[in-house]
């Protein structure tokens, strides 16, 4: 269901581009998978019950969903700072990174994303990214995570919000 302020349009060679208020996102189909806009709404189609054809025909489904999502409301990942000295900050898309080695990660975040960090006293430093485009937010928080994994006996690291690690016990103490 395509909402107000959103268009959908069909391009030559399978391009089905969106555009919303938040921005324009562009996405190439599959030349097997035939993509309708009526009635406000975007009908696909496949042209067997293929495993293939049936997968594909889902997926496009959901990205472009997504798309849609994308440019009326957008979308947000939050990042958690776990570990002593461990600091964020930024100057428009560039990120600053402290996160405990002996130099400062600058990060170089894409245009098409918001970033903005946060530092409470008492409480993680926290990065917010914000984008139109789910993959490409996705991505680059993953991206950003894996400067420093949580370690699973401290927890130390960049995580996402609300994520849950599983923790191990560590070395027993001095059995004899």
């Amino acid at each position: 269901m395509i909402t107000n302020g959103v268009t959908v349009t069909v391009g030559k060679d399978n391009v089905i581009s969106v555009k919303g208020p938040k921005g324009e996102l562009k996405q190439a189909i599959d030349r097997d998978i035939t993509v309708e806009v009526k009635d406000d709404k975007v009908h696909f189609s496949r042209p067997t019950d293929q495993i293939r054809h049936r997968a594909l025909h889902g997926l496009y489904r959901a990205l472009v969903n997504n798309m849609v999502r994308g440019v009326t409301e957008g979308y947000s990942k939050n990042l958690e700072l776990v570990g002593v000295g461990f600091k964020a900050t930024n100057q428009g898309n560039l990120l600053d990174l402290s996160l405990g080695f002996s130099h400062n990660i600058l990060f170089e975040v894409p245009k098409e994303l918001k970033v903005a960090t946060a530092q409470e006293k008492g409480k993680n430093p926290i990065i917010t990214l914000q984008s139109a485009d789910k993959q490409l937010l996705g991505q680059v928080a993953a991206k950003i995570r894996s400067l420093r994994k949580p370690e699973p006996y401290k927890g130390k690291g960049v995580k996402f919000e609300g994520e849950v690690l599983r923790r191990k016990a560590g070395k027993a103490a001095g059995a004899k």
